[in-house]
């Protein structure tokens, strides 16, 4: 980048400005939670919101809009809309513990099981399309879905259009293992058995939501990851103003990292592997710290110096599940991020 885009001045405008301290203009009082934005998709951004919204209210989703498969993939060909499942799944990650927010979790969540048209189809996305083309805003129709789940946070996509995800694959075929192939949409992506070299978006210059925009200058914290790597984490570094935006937030940024390689998208990928081509996509994001599961990071010392590129630490600390599975145990992944927002940078206005 070289300097500010003209876009992204105003959107700057929308967001409060700070003291030279850090310290918030709009009056929150001290000890109030701090103010989190995270970014991802699917299953990666869900584990991470289940666990940030037991440590603060004030939660914001950026939510990848790439997906191109299954009942999102159909609504959005027939339709031309916005893909909604991963700002579904976002949606129900958001809701509370309660009977109330577990039982609309379930309905949203629910698919149906039938011979014909209907087969497949989330409740969750029928609900958010038919908003959609009732009030003509994606964003006033997810937060009124957002209220009507009693969601602890709101959800927004990252892009106002829905964008096709390509990517340089080598060996895509494997009759051709040395050969590089373009490979369209996330879902094909997401499954190749070929080593995914680099991803863009299509149209190329994507615009940005401006409420996300806003909510990426106006945090605390920005957490990003964890997520399929190439199909949910990194296509927010291809959106022009949000990757301005994370680059000029005085927000702390936090990089949650996977447990496990996913098998095609990032098979045999260390950790270091994967802030390698974040950093391809976005040589100048900053990054204040890595977080990781102590028991996936064979090699700390090339961690460390992987993540010594981006300006961050890197704290280690038990995230997954008790029972074997790749997957990061909301309590465990909650207080790890307690513990990075209390000890990490300055002081914020929520202490």
């Amino acid at each position: 980048m070289t300097g500010r885009t003209p876009r992204l001045s105003r959107l700057r405008r929308l967001a409060p400005s700070r003291d030279e301290d850090g310290a918030r203009r709009s009056g929150r009082r001290r000890g109030t939670a701090p103010k989190v934005v995270a970014l991802g998709g699917g299953q990666g951004l869900s584990a991470s919101l289940t666990a940030l919204r037991r440590i603060t209210g004030d939660l914001t989703a950026v939510v990848t809009v790439a997906d191109d498969g299954g009942s999102s993939g159909r609504l959005r060909e027939e339709l031309g809309v916005l893909p909604p499942g991963d700002l579904r799944k976002a949606l129900a990650a958001l809701c509370g513990d309660d009977d109330w927010g577990q039982t609309w979790a379930r309905v949203i969540q629910h698919r149906f099981q039938s011979e014909g048209d209907l087969h497949g189809h989330a409740v969750g996305n029928l609900l958010i399309v038919a908003l959609w083309e009732q009030l003509g805003d994606p964003v006033q129709a997810l937060d009124l879905v957002g209220r009507l789940l009693g969601a602890q946070g709101r959800v927004l996509p990252m892009s106002a259009v829905p964008l096709e995800l390509q990517a340089l694959v080598r060996g895509h075929d494997p009759a051709r293992p040395e050969d590089v192939d373009t490979v369209r949409g996330q879902a094909t992506v997401a499954l190749t058995p070929g080593e995914v070299l680099s991803v863009q978006v299509v149209p190329g210059d994507p615009p940005a939501v401006p409420e996300a925009v806003a909510a990426v200058l106006d945090a605390d914290w920005v957490v990003l990851g964890p997520g399929s790597w190439f199909s949910s984490v990194i296509p927010h570094l291809l959106v022009p103003e949000l990757l301005d935006a994370l680059v000029e937030t005085k927000a702390r940024r936090v990089l949650s990292l996977n447990l496990a390689p996913q098998p095609g998208e990032t098979e045999g990928f260390s950790p270091q592997r994967h802030l390698e081509v974040l950093a391809r996509h976005a040589p100048k994001l900053a990054l204040d710290v890595v977080l990781a599961d102590e028991a996936a990071v064979p090699d700390r010392e090339s961690l460390a110096d992987a993540a010594k590129r981006f300006g961050a630490a890197v704290e280690l600390a038990p995230v997954a599940r008790q029972d074997g599975s790749p997957k990061h145990d909301p309590e465990l992944l909650a207080a790890a991020y307690d513990r990075i927002f209390r000890m990490h940078g300055r002081i914020g206005p929520w202490r």
